[in-house]
């Protein structure tokens, strides 16, 4: 038998769900199966979340009634009665978002559906209390003034997407002393002198890989790494078609990785594929960096900067992506940014940062001969905001059903069950000990 030592702490296992607990996940899941999937009839969900059919007309009835669906017209010329899908109601659930970059601040309005109901956007040296504070105020004020009263009755919650430690920057982004005053506010506190509705904080990496996760090419996808090229890189792990946050709510803090330095030996990725270094290359030359920052983007006045950036920041994520490999089996590395959307460029036909990324990393991160082959994605922000990253925290659905726990003689049957495509059948035995 085994004894524990003196000292030794064992940690408890994730706790029990009760009968309210399972329900409300029943309904986020069905939810966000609706969000991803677009209007479906309750026989569409039954068979794709393993729900008895009497469960999801239940939930159905009660998101109903609680204004979260809408009923679209019957599908006719089926077998049996016509089916009535269900589909979001947009304005069921509204919150803020406000982004709050080294360089400028986002804020914005959406709906549950992803649609952006308004948007403001400030830029600065530096971000510093006093001045985000009142922006935010001052823009929830206005952006309130635009919504309809049942949309003001359906706003749920404001959501902050920070970097983690903001006063730690003060020598990068060349801030006063007093810039570390960040460190005593209380965002929780100060918000709440503001506003009466519900905050919801995040890094804000791992803010950008939730939207990614619910809006963007994350939904291809069940395990990925995720990379967002802002002023510092940042990034975000999904696993099993959830975003981990990890123990310090600091998993996919990419940053830190060590990677080959241009003239030899090494330095971290933060300092290799992040924009502040191109940044400082076009400040060098004496251009304006407002443009970097402001929207909509143009970038066409920094052409000469961007080749060399490109290059130096496509060939360190090549080898990030290659180590993150080496210790997680990702299908995928999804590369997004803070930059322009794609456009035709002369020499590589898309917007460079994104292709040059891609390139390097198509040949750096291949695997070792026999492994499974992986593929790197590349996203010059394409459709998504960076300031829809915090908007979500409020709203977020949750991701899938668990996967089934049962033990199937067949491996394609427990496959299609853990994809959560089919109910578990007869032939599901329980789970060994």
């Amino acid at each position: 038998m085994h004894t524990q030592e003196i000292g030794q702490e064992v940690r408890k296992l994730s706790d029990g769900a009760n009968q309210l607990g399972v329900r409300a996940h029943n309904e986020r899941l069905i939810l966000s199966m609706i969000q991803r999937h677009g209007a479906l009839p309750g026989s569409d969900i039954a068979k794709h979340t393993g729900l008895s059919a009497q469960t999801v007309s239940n939930i159905l009835r009660k998101l109903e009634a609680e204004e979260f669906l809408l009923r679209r017209e019957p599908t006719r010329g089926r077998v049996g009665k016509p089916s009535v899908p269900m589909a979001l109601n947009p304005d069921a659930a509204l919150s803020f978002g406000l982004k709050i970059g080294r360089r400028s601040a986002d804020l914005v309005v959406m709906n549950l559906m992803g649609e952006v109901l308004g948007a403001s956007q400030t830029t600065y040296p530096y971000p510093m209390p006093t001045e985000i504070f009142t922006y935010l105020e001052g823009g929830i004020a206005e952006l309130t003034q635009s919504l309809t009263p049942y949309q003001r009755e359906r706003l749920c919650g404001i959501g902050i997407a920070a970097p983690s430690e903001i006063w730690s920057w003060t020598d990068v982004l060349g801030a006063p002393i007093d810039f570390s005053i960040w460190a005593e506010i209380d965002v929780t506190q100060e918000v709440a002198r503001l506003s009466d509705l519900p905050l919801f904080t995040e890094n804000d990496g791992t803010a950008a890989c939730r939207a990614e996760h619910v809006f963007g090419r994350g939904r291809e996808f069940a395990d990925y790494a995720y990379f967002f090229i802002g002023s510092f890189i940042g990034g975000g792990v999904v696993l099993s078609s959830s975003v981990t946050v990890g123990a310090q709510n600091n998993a996919g803090a990419f940053g830190s990785l060590r990677v080959p330095a241009p003239g030899g030996g090494e330095l971290p990725l933060i300092d290799a594929a992040s924009l502040h270094p191109l940044e400082a290359a076009i400040a060098a030359d004496g251009l304006d960096t407002t443009a970097l920052w402001t929207q909509p983007q143009d970038w066409r006045a920094f052409e000469r900067q961007i080749g060399p950036w490109v290059e130096r920041t496509g060939d360190a994520l090549a080898h990030a992506i290659r180590s993150i490999g080496s210790v997680l089996d990702f299908e995928v590395a999804l590369i997004d940014g803070a930059m322009p959307p794609r456009r035709a460029h002369p020499r590589r036909g898309a917007h460079p940062a994104g292709a040059g990324a891609a390139r390097h990393a198509r040949h750096a991160a291949a695997p070792p001969r026999g492994g499974p082959r992986r593929r790197q994605c590349p996203r010059a922000r394409g459709r998504l905001r960076p300031d829809l990253r915090a908007v979500l925290l409020p709203i977020e659905p949750a991701a899938r059903a668990p996967a089934c726990t049962a033990v199937h003689p067949r491996p394609a049957a427990r496959a299609n069950c853990r994809r959560g495509v089919m109910k578990p059948s007869r032939r599901c035995y329980p789970p060994p000990v």
